[in-house]
């Protein structure tokens, strides 16, 4: 399964433009700007608070907002059907990923633990759970659409799989750098053990549902769940935490994502989905190589 190129009129040299990778990576930004403000307007307009009803109303607002932007810039942009969002294989993928998520995080947390660094000293009530629903749902959305929608994968279409795996994660990684309690040690964390995985993800599937599922359920349960920082945002969960010792162990301020036993137990992960996908047939070359592959299949 190969990602589906745009629907370009063969006679047409300003289509040719507008499709080309570069034109369109250049094209879809405003998209995604435009997504950002009317999410924070509509969230202003509704006087949503983080942890309340109202937030979370607003966080699958914002999920539907970026996945409006995204189906219209497909769709009459590069005038092609939304593959990455076909409906049919949502409820499996999601379900697949929401499971992954959760048996990641809890790995992490039991190696945590495990090292003396992370125990239960008490819970929480429900009341814990819009907020951490909304930095489940509203990231999920809007940064897979935005980091493997867009960004992988017209970087993939152009440079190949190897560079846009590259480039996204490393793009993915330095965006978590401006977070509170972020280090240059969270930053690379997340580019590998994120920013692998969810790329591979995509490409076995070449849909985002199971990489929404997968990020979204890290988030909550990270936060919601074992009640530890998620990319350096204090969040309240069911189970109230002691955390301690070494940052290097627990990621910090940060969290666990910028520690070693997430950089160890997901990039581990993540590189056994890379050879899936390699094995597949699920990595493309450089546009350039497959142009010259093409015209020496025709002579």
């Amino acid at each position: 399964m190969q990602p589906r190129e745009p629907n370009t009129p063969p006679d047409s040299r300003v289509w040719r433009f507008i499709h080309h990778p570069m034109t369109l990576l250049i094209l879809s930004t405003p998209m995604i700007v435009a997504c950002v403000f009317i999410y924070g307007a509509i969230n202003h307009a509704l006087g949503a608070k983080s942890n309340d009803a109202a937030g979370l109303l607003s966080a699958c607002i914002g999920a539907g907002i970026f996945f409006g932007g995204y189906w219209l810039f497909v769709r009459f942009v590069e005038r092609r059907p939304v593959d990455e969002f076909a409906l049919a294989p949502a409820p499996r993928e999601l379900a697949v990923g929401i499971a992954i998520g959760l048996a990641l995080l809890s790995v992490v947390v039991g190696v945590i633990a495990a090292l003396g660094s992370y125990r239960v000293s008490g819970t929480r009530g429900v009341e814990v759970l819009p907020l951490a629903l909304s930095i489940g749902i509203f990231p999920g959305f809007s940064e897979e659409i935005a980091i493997r929608g867009l960004f992988f994968r017209l970087f993939e279409r152009w440079l190949g799989s190897w560079a846009a795996l590259a480039l996204s994660a490393a793009i993915f990684g330095a965006g978590h750098w401006f977070n509170p309690g972020a280090t240059w040690i969270a930053a690379v964390g997340i580019a590998f053990e994120a920013g692998i995985m969810l790329a591979a993800v995509y490409m076995i599937t070449r849909r985002l549902w199971m990489a929404i599922g997968l990020h979204a359920a890290w988030n909550f349960a990270e936060g919601g769940i074992y009640g530890a920082p998620v990319s350096g945002l204090n969040i309240d969960g069911l189970i109230r935490p002691w955390i301690g010792g070494s940052d290097l162990v627990t990621g910090g301020a940060f969290g666990p994502e910028a520690s070693l036993p997430a950089m160890a137990v997901a990039t581990t992960v993540g590189v056994a989905l890379l050879v899936i996908a390699h094995r597949r047939g699920r990595f493309i070359a450089p546009s350039w190589v497959r142009r010259r592959q093409g015209a020496g299949a025709q002579e």
